[in-house]
């Protein structure tokens, strides 16, 4: 810009201008390029979402126990929850899990994972508990999405761990944001829970977020020998409470 600054001037000179009059004509055409640059260049002011909302509520009868199934949405197609109700949940401290969406082990009973064996687990103890939620959310593959999820399948089956593959395809570990649950949970009148759970990173979450968790209480269902080495890999590398895999 310097260079073409100059040259306009010092061409604009030899047509009878003074430098110093060149130098403002050109001053003014930059700055008029600059704004129009910045004008093209402004992004549309987004603006803020919804706030986070009931959007449907039903009565739900299950193999486990009857639940109240309740929509849950916030301000993007990110922000959705899916909860079963059981209980007087707003009296004394229900019993929480939050569950990820996995579509291999909750609905194709995948042996890779224990997620399906975590689901049911979690549905009969929140049944037989006095009061208790399940929050069902869209976080597959821990937070990296169905399709890279099933680049992170044959990634393992070349070799890799679950936590090097994702990282492999550009994710962390685990992406998963506890935040929008946290405000799910608040929505429905509880801000203490027993967390049916082995993963530290969620008790911190939910505490950062709000949340008291008074008591992490263990989720270890019955596993199948192929999903071992997984389960090893999440206490070894996220620090998951899986003592005496």
């Amino acid at each position: 810009m310097c260079a073409t600054f100059h040259t306009f001037a010092a061409n604009y000179a030899h047509a009878g201008r003074t430098a110093e009059s060149s130098e403002v004509v050109c001053y003014n055409i930059l700055l008029d390029m600059q704004r129009k640059t910045r004008s093209r260049a402004r992004k549309p002011i987004k603006k803020a979402g919804p706030k986070i909302r009931i959007v449907a509520r039903a009565s739900l009868p299950t193999r486990f126990g009857p639940f109240e199934i309740i929509g849950i949405e916030g301000g993007s197609e990110q922000e959705s929850a899916v909860a079963l109700v059981h209980g007087p949940i707003r009296k004394g401290t229900p019993l929480v899990r939050l569950h990820s969406q996995c579509l291999t082990g909750d609905v194709l009973s995948s042996q890779r994972c224990d997620c399906r064996a975590q689901l049911e687990l979690s549905l009969r103890r929140i049944s037989a508990s006095p009061a208790g939620i399940l929050l069902y959310l869209p976080q597959e593959g821990r937070g990296i999405g169905l399709m890279n999820k099933l680049r992170a399948y044959e990634l393992q089956d070349r070799g890799m761990d679950t936590v090097e593959a994702n990282e492999e395809l550009g994710f962390e570990a685990d992406s998963r944001d506890y935040t929008f649950s946290a405000e799910a949970l608040k929505l429905l009148g509880v801000r203490r829970v027993r967390l049916l759970s082995n993963n530290p990173d969620k008790v911190q979450q939910l505490e950062s977020a709000g949340i008291r968790v008074v008591e992490r209480v263990p989720c270890r269902p019955r596993t199948s020998h192929q999903s071992r080495t997984y389960l090893e890999t999440k206490r070894a590398k996220l620090g998951h409470f899986l003592e005496g895999l």
